[in-house]
């Protein structure tokens, strides 16, 4: 069915006709969307997607008028929900369509709630403000909300602060505060980027539940196409602050008509792509607002440009009963190669620098032509707390529990699991970064904690981090060839000169140019921070990286080019990495084996396409299960992990994960399982292996 002829049965909720916003800088005004226009129905769910700075978010604020509070002001166009045009009213008549008629669940919920009051209050106060109730039926209403929104013991929540909930529970209070005056319009900014794969999926069920019940239309925005596919009745692609495509999901994953389109669908990478490939990915960045290229802004990244898309602007048209604004789309979708299957299974081949032909000789390692870079044994770090001010009683977070592994040399060792596991815990211990209080780490024989000081700083030579945020983790005030060539100053004594030349063929190895030595973090964009931060990284021509989250806060398309970079340079310099990651997909194309981490135990590893076709632990299970399919023909069958990962502080008895496990026994409760081995190479921590 045609996106036309489809709209004619929706009874039109939203309207926004060639909207237009310009944001007023210190170096003047920049239009941040141009001519932008979309309908979505009552009941209908829109998706927008597309790189960071595209305007996604920007679209959003403005149905809200929420960026007349950030020198935004919109300077063509109108926006007409439910029939009132919302560019003419005043602040005032807008505060009290917010919460009523539209509402918004933002990406970073700490940031949507005031940590001074609690969340009952909070939730209260939206209610009484549009008249829908008095103070205990407000009261009654926030109870049933938190309730209906999948929080466990609503009354007491209600009395708790923003910060004494965790990030998926606040996204589900925040949801419900939104919900609270019965919203026609919910407007989604990134609501699961920050979660874990399984609280992302239990936020977007339950949307769906509640789009049906409420008779919601939601606007969603995101960067995760498989979230759109499961999602959108109708997805909108955004480019530099314009629409280059609108269709069905279906339409669009059957034969996407925009070159822009096309790259982002190549650059996915799911359950079945070819892990043999180099992931695909669009050369070049977004442009700037205050340097947008003339003629079809996607143009200077385009491999099928001509000189008429660099003059002239192509018009958002019907082409194939869908909308796209590109001249040559007919021709195009045409082209033999236009839809490249890229979901090419291989699951004998291999091709990262580690194999293992081995046999299995104790926890989690396996006998292989390759050596032990780094062996862990009964690893274990607590955090002390104390119990009261004047007590000496105290108790423990059990961040890492008697931890066993080891990672090859030239390998790529995977470690995945839920925020709270204790991933990260666990790659600063094995750094050196903190000290461990119980267990050892040996990196090539020797063990770091019984190393001097001066000993240790020496093996940190080999060993270095590439950080989640670049920029977070640099002096702002430094010029790049500064924070590049620092680990230089500190183990090294090179002239300047010296420094410069090994610093600029730094940046070229990770694909920067020389001349950006000069410049400073802020003028990159967050894949050329990530190629900084890399280039910091092997400076040293170290043997180890941690790669801890490294690509979980880039778009699909920069984190495509980051991993075919990482793999390159692992060639290149006989890397070995420790990939920490949330992103199963990711995790699957770059690791030769992957380890599954709960509540600080390692709950199951194995070889990656053996975890990946056979999991033995439920919790894999249900991680794997949890990850978007990139098909909106084709339903997931979800295997829902219930609740949230309980406290370190005080986790269950026996087996960590049978609060929230579908197959629990009671053995599981009082007894805890070993790490054994199931197969060859694989081994699991549960009583009944999958």
């Amino acid at each position: 069915m045609s996106i036309t002829r489809r709209r004619r049965k929706l009874k039109q909720l939203l309207e926004i006709d060639k909207l237009s916003v310009a944001f007023k800088t210190n170096k003047g005004s920049f239009t941040a969307i141009q001519d932008i226009s979309l309908k979505i129905g009552v009941g209908e769910t829109i998706c927008l997607v597309g790189e960071s700075g595209s305007g996604k978010s920007v679209t959003s604020k403005s149905v809200m008028r929420l960026i007349d509070y950030e020198n935004g002001r919109i300077s063509g166009g109108r926006i007409v929900l439910d029939g009132e045009d919302l560019t003419l009213l005043s602040q005032k008549e807008l505060r009290a369509l917010r919460g009523k008629k539209m509402a918004m669940v933002f990406q970073e919920p700490m940031a949507a709630f005031d940590p001074v009051f609690t969340i009952g209050s909070q939730i209260i106060e939206v209610i009484i403000q549009h008249n829908q109730g008095n103070r205990e039926q407000a009261w009654e209403r926030a109870v049933y909300l938190l309730k209906r929104v999948g929080i466990p013991e609503p009354e007491i929540r209600m009395n708790q602060y923003p910060g004494e909930l965790s990030g998926g529970m606040l996204q589900r209070a925040m949801i419900a505060m939104a919900l609270s005056c019965s919203p026609q319009l919910l407007i989604a900014d990134e609501p699961t980027t920050a979660l874990d794969v399984t609280i992302q999926a239990q936020i977007l069920h339950l949307l769906q539940e509640l789009k049906e019940e409420f008779n919601m239309s939601i606007v969603l925005i995101t960067h995760d196409l498989g979230i759109a596919a499961e999602m959108a009745d109708t997805i909108i692609v955004m480019y530099a602050g314009q629409i280059v495509e609108q269709a069905s999901a279906q339409q669009l994953f059957d034969k996407p008509h925009h070159p822009y389109t096309r790259g982002l669908l190549r650059s996915i990478t799911t359950m079945d792509s070819n892990r043999t490939a180099r992931l695909f990915s669009i050369e070049g960045t977004i442009p700037h607002l205050s340097d947008m290229p003339s003629g079809c802004r996607f143009h200077p990244r385009c491999p099928f440009a001509t000189e008429r898309c660099a003059k002239d602007s192509p018009p958002l048209r019907l082409v194939n009963e869908r909308l796209t604004a590109c001249w040559y789309a007919e021709e195009l979708v045409g082209l033999e190669d236009w839809v490249q299957d890229a979901a090419v299974v291989d699951t004998t081949a291999n091709t990262n620098t580690y194999t293992d032909q081995g046999s299995s000789d104790e926890i989690g390692n396996q006998v292989s032509p390759g050596e032990t870079l780094f062996e862990i044994k009964g690893l274990s770090k607590f955090y002390p707390i104390g119990k009261g001010t004047f007590s000496r009683s105290k108790s423990n977070i059990r961040a890492v529990d008697d931890v066993s592994f080891s990672i090859k040399k030239g390998e790529t060792f995977g470690l995945v699991g839920e925020s709270g596991s204790g991933k990260s815990t666990l790659g600063r211990v094995l750094l050196q970064l903190e000290r461990a209080t119980e267990g050892k780490v040996l990196f090539e024989g020797k063990e770091l904690a019984k190393l001097s000081t001066k000993e240790l700083q020496g093996a940190r030579r080999d060993m270095q981090i590439i950080f989640q945020d670049p920029y977070g983790s640099v002096n702002p005030r430094w010029k790049v060839g500064d924070i590049i060539g620092e680990p230089y100053d500190i183990h090294d004594s090179f002239s300047k000169t010296e420094k410069r030349a090994k610093v600029e063929e730094l940046l070229e190895l990770v694909g920067l140019n020389r001349t950006m030595y000069d410049r400073f973090p802020h003028e990159f964009s967050g894949g050329q921070r990530q190629r900084i931060g890399i280039a910091r990284a092997i400076a040293l021509n170290p043997k180890f990286i941690l790669a801890d989250e490294a690509v979980s806060a880039l778009d699909v398309s920069v984190q495509a080019q980051i991993v075919n970079l990482m793999q390159d340079l692992q060639k290149k310099l006989g890397l070995t990495y420790l990939f920490i990651a949330h992103g199963l997909n990711i995790v699957r194309h770059l690791s030769d084996r992957i380890g599954v981490m709960y509540l600080g135990k390692l709950v199951e590893i194995a070889p990656t396409d053996q975890l990946f076709q056979h999991p033995s632990h439920p919790y894999t299970k249900g991680l794997l299960s949890s990850i978007p399919s990139t098909d909106p023909t084709q339903k997931r069958a979800w295997i829902e992990i219930q609740g949230e990962i309980p406290s370190p502080a005080n986790p269950p008895s026996g087996c960590r994960f049978h609060t929230r496990c579908p197959a629990a026994t009671a053995r599981c409760k009082e007894e805890q399982p070993e790490l054994l081995q199931i197969r060859e190479g694989h081994w699991a921590a549960c009583h009944y292996p999958l």
